[in-house]
């Protein structure tokens, strides 16, 4: 059904394209001028936006249950299991902060599950699980707003209702059930978004900020490195207590910078401040899950639907123990290489996009194979679209990526990307598109 949609939006292109290159140049140029970047890295689109339907978005949505239930299992074995915890290799500074966490509220409180959607068959692989750091909702709203002011929105609206997923009240909304769930009901005032401003969707941050005013909260961006704790509670510079704290520094980050963020981990390590999320999300978000799903110790604790889930959804991973050369030099093209704590696409291998002696020596010296995992590629959905470049529209196949915002549980949202090649991520010519539901 998407398909089809899709070719129902573009046909209105195909027909008369002269129009459309003018729409596409205000399209860029408001992107170009928006809030939708982080410092010096622009969002570049297509003419045409992700279509999906609403049958399609409650799919998505079951995913996601089934998805969160085996996380709940392996996250609750972690804390009950000190042998499965080695599975995790965490050090041992991490592994206490996950230990503190209060196991009554073990859900990951916000993520983005990055998957590559076939949405003729329905198959699915996925990509990512990003937790703390998940990003690019003002992207999606940004772009929303540029494509929604052109005549083929205009055109393919009079036909079909449509709508686009909101992500920041709607964050609000799931932060504040949570923090009346562990108060008992008290209510939130003080609000902080924390991360180490050097590195951060600083843009992104401030559109935050704004929803939290218009709420009523006290708000603030403060640097992770600049909170101060008295030893009862933690206060921003300005002088504000932190009631709840929107933690967009990711763990990786935190631990390569643990002893300038000090205030901040003897605040976490007395309980003197909520944070969402805890370090807990830290099983989720490391790449090492994906060897630990396919894991006899994690598939003996599943159900039987379960299972088969994770043995027809998640890409089989191998760690360095389990890898050979010979595997990897084998069949090139069919491994994808990946940092096991990063994100950004940082230090991503695919044995695709290098030549034979390329990926040889990328085999032998540039992988540190202990902070690696080995992963099969799996070649994403490919669609039509329109690129907008240099004040053209160029029509051409691609390569596409569906990322799901989940809140609190719940999902929420759907965020997209695609590309001219294979691999969709900011090194490899990607770009980010409007996504709208068509509703029933």
């Amino acid at each position: 059904m998407s398909r089809s949609l899709t070719e129902e939006y573009l046909s209105v292109v195909d027909k008369n394209i002269d129009p459309h290159i003018a729409a596409s140049v205000k399209v860029n140029d408001y992107i170009l001028n928006s809030t939708a970047h982080s410092r010096e890295n622009y969002v570049w689109t297509c003419y045409g936006p992700k279509i999906f339907t609403e049958e399609e978005f409650d799919y998505l949505c079951d995913i996601n249950k089934t998805l969160y239930g085996i996380f709940d299992k392996i996250i609750n074995r972690y804390f009950d299991d000190s042998s499965y915890r080695e599975l995790f290799g965490f050090d041992k500074r991490l592994e206490n902060l996950i230990l503190r966490c209060d196991r009554r509220y073990l859900t990951i409180p916000i993520a983005r599950i990055d998957i590559f959607y076939n949405e003729d068959t329905k198959e699915f692989k996925f990509c990512e699980f990003n937790t703390d750091g998940s990003s690019a909702m003002n992207e999606d709203r940004e772009l929303g707003i540029a494509i929604k002011d052109t005549p083929a929105y205009a055109s393919f609206a009079e036909k079909h209702k449509l709508r686009q997923c909101e992500l920041f009240y709607s964050w609000i909304d799931e932060l504040e059930a949570m923090y009346a769930e562990r108060t008992g009901g008290e209510k939130l005032d003080n609000i902080v978004i924390t991360d180490f401003l050097e590195r951060a969707y600083i843009e992104e941050f401030g559109v935050f900020l704004e929803h939290f005013k218009e709420k009523g909260y006290n708000a603030e961006i403060c640097e992770i490195r600049n909170l101060k704790y008295d030893g009862k509670a933690l206060y921003t510079p300005t002088g504000m207590k932190v009631n709840a704290l929107y933690r967009r520094a990711v763990t990786g980050d935190i631990m390569k910078h643990y002893d300038e963020v000090k205030d901040f981990i003897e605040a976490v390590k007395d309980g003197n401040v909520m944070i969402f999320g805890d370090f807990f999300t830290q099983i989720v978000h490391n790449k090492v899950l994906y060897t630990i799903m396919w894991n006899d110790e994690t598939l003996s604790m599943l159900s039987d639907a379960e299972q088969d889930f994770i043995k027809k959804h998640v890409p089989r991973t191998y760690t360095e123990r389990e890898i050979t050369r010979d595997m990897l030099l084998s069949d090139k093209d069919s491994w994808i290489l990946k940092p096991k704590d990063s994100y950004g696409s940082r230090g991503i291998f695919p044995g695709i996009s290098y030549s034979y002696e390329e990926w040889e020596d990328i085999v032998d010296n540039q992988v540190d194979y202990e902070n690696y995992v080995f992963q099969e590629f799996f070649t994403p959905y490919r669609l039509d679209n329109y690129r907008i470049l240099n004040g053209e529209l160029i029509k051409g196949e691609f390569y596409n990526l569906t990322g799901v915002y989940v809140y609190n549980g719940k999902t929420q949202g759907i965020y997209s990307r695609a590309a001219k090649d294979p691999i969709i991520s900011t090194q490899y010519n990607e770009v980010a598109l409007a996504t709208f539901i068509v509703e029933k």
